[in-house]
């Protein structure tokens, strides 16, 4: 530590004695936390969890997973290039480790954001995106606060301390993790949230096909039409008024009758 500076940066610390523990639990975990992004992806893919809707939202998985793994690198060798012996280089992978896991939050805060408007049923998947959006906001706060008061020797103290809250609030940010991969365990008691999705998928469209059936074919009969002439009974030739051998209507027969001038 530095002439008047009571409180201890998290580096300061990990760069005596402490260091080969500090460089073997970054690495472990590092690789872990990517792992959970990769099993995240993989369970939405294989329908445990509930599956991306689009192209938009996997291409937003697959962002998260690139920059939580330049997140992890930037990590592990900000453990290893400490800040006695190399100061210029630790500082530039702590800006890596902090950046790429603020991408990887935003894109994966955007995939949620997705998710949890279209199953508006499972309410675990807004409440993981207000939680990642909370994380972004605070930690994206906390960085600018953490360069500007590093800068200065007085101010260094408050910048160790917003170090350690950085580092406490990145702790809760990957246990969060635990809430948007526990639905996808199957046992007796649990159907996964991707089953579940997919049954009420199917019911929802076997109740609309009920309550719409598709255009059955009309059965429809035509009344067969006449092939003979129709006879107007009432244009039909009765004879002369007053006659009484005039020939009945019934008789008449358009084909064979031939009126005759009257005398």
């Amino acid at each position: 530590m530095e002439p008047g500076q009571s409180v201890a940066y998290i580096s300061d610390v990990a760069a005596q004695g402490l260091k080969p523990l500090f460089v073997a639990g970054c690495a472990v975990s590092s690789v872990f936390f990517v792992l959970t992004f990769i099993s995240e992806r993989w369970l939405r893919h294989s329908h445990r969890l509930a599956p991306n809707k689009g192209v938009y939202d996997k291409i937003l998985s697959v962002l998260s997973i690139i920059f939580s793994m330049v997140g992890a690198a930037g990590l592990i060798l900000l453990a290893h290039f400490d800040t006695f012996r190399y100061s210029r280089l630790h500082s530039g992978f702590l800006v890596m480790f902090i950046g790429g896991y603020l991408l990887s939050a935003i894109f994966i805060c955007l995939e949620y954001l997705r998710l949890g408007i279209y199953y508006k049923e499972h309410k675990i998947i807004f409440l993981s995106f207000l939680t990642k959006l909370f994380f972004i906001v605070v930690e994206l706060a906390l960085a600018i606060a953490y360069g500007v008061l590093g800068k200065k020797r007085r101010t260094r103290n408050t910048a160790a301390i917003i170090e350690w809250v950085i580092a406490f609030i990145f702790a809760i940010y990957a246990l969060s993790f635990i809430i948007d991969l526990f639905p996808a365990v199957k046992n007796s008691h649990h159907i996964p949230q991707g089953e579940r999705s997919r049954a009420m998928a199917q019911a929802s469209s076997s109740l609309e096909s009920a309550s719409y059936p598709s255009s059955q074919p009309r059965l429809s009969h035509e009344a067969q039409l006449a092939t003979e002439p129709m006879v107007d009974v009432g244009a039909a030739y009765r004879g002369r008024v007053g006659d009484s051998n005039r020939m009945p209507a019934a008789a008449y027969n358009p084909h064979t009758y031939r009126q005759t001038p009257l005398s």
